[in-house]
């Protein structure tokens, strides 16, 4: 087996009294898709900030694929191949759904300026087959403004993808997403990251979620990992099924 693609080792962070990151190592292993829960405050996003360079920690280390990469500016983490997708998406709201894409395809290239028509052939042609990958290709033409939940998150993982990441990370990729299509974003999310290779970080609140598309679950609790392993085996934890899922063991079904 290779080494991690992702490797953080002894992550502190405090914010005043508040200990965000209290000692965090973790490893991402290549192709996995693994799941971080918690409670509100448990340090989560803290970490998806940090390995995305949104913060520094005030210790520790983080290293993708072999190479250190905190300190760096996040601009310089995408290049380096680390996707990422926030919990309210990062759409241009008076872009149509295409454009919005194919901005992504021409920040990766670094050609574009303002004064570069943005739907040239190639860009438009690439950003079509993105969106179509996310079922997302008869939106093409919508102002991003006009969707619903679950395609503004479709669309906004669909950018991150556009970038070509080995990597991404998605803070809440369901949040706000209405309970009857749920199942259906998060289905079409990881078939496409699949397909395409790319290794996921999610953080989520939904165990159903979390137990039918992680391959592991983390789960942090006042800025350390507090358990860490499958599914079946992390959610049927009786501390995690009392501290993060609020379920008293007894009576758990």
């Amino acid at each position: 087996m290779s080494g991690p693609l992702l490797s953080a080792r002894g992550l502190r962070l405090a914010f005043g009294g508040v200990k965000a990151a209290d000692g965090i190592d973790l490893d991402v292993m290549p192709g996995e898709f693994l799941a971080i829960i918690g409670p509100n405050g448990a340090g989560k996003t803290t970490f998806i900030n940090m390995t995305t360079g949104y913060l520094k920690p005030q210790g520790g280390s983080i290293a993708y694929d072999g190479e250190p990469i905190l300190g760096l500016a996040p601009r310089a983490i995408v290049r380096r191949g680390i996707g990422r997708s926030f919990q309210l998406p990062q759409l241009f709201a008076e872009h149509t759904v295409l454009e919005n894409a194919a901005l992504a395809i021409a920040a990766r290239s670094g050609l574009w300026s303002p004064l570069t028509p943005l739907l040239r052939p190639a860009w438009r042609a690439e950003a079509m087959a993105v969106l179509e990958r996310f079922g997302l290709a008869p939106l093409a033409e919508a102002r991003a403004d006009a969707l619903n939940e679950g395609a503004r998150k479709l669309a906004d993982i669909a950018m991150a993808v556009a970038l070509q990441p080995r990597l991404i990370l998605m803070d809440e990729p369901t949040s706000g997403v209405a309970a009857a299509e749920k199942m259906s974003v998060v289905e079409t999310l990881v078939r496409v990251l699949r397909e395409a290779k790319v290794t996921a970080v999610f953080v989520e609140h939904d165990m159903e979620v979390v137990e039918r598309f992680a391959d592991r679950v983390a789960v942090w609790n006042q800025g350390r990992i507090a358990a860490l392993g499958p599914p079946q085996q992390v959610l049927n934890d009786p501390a995690v099924l009392r501290d993060v899922i609020g379920i008293e063991p007894a009576h758990h079904a």
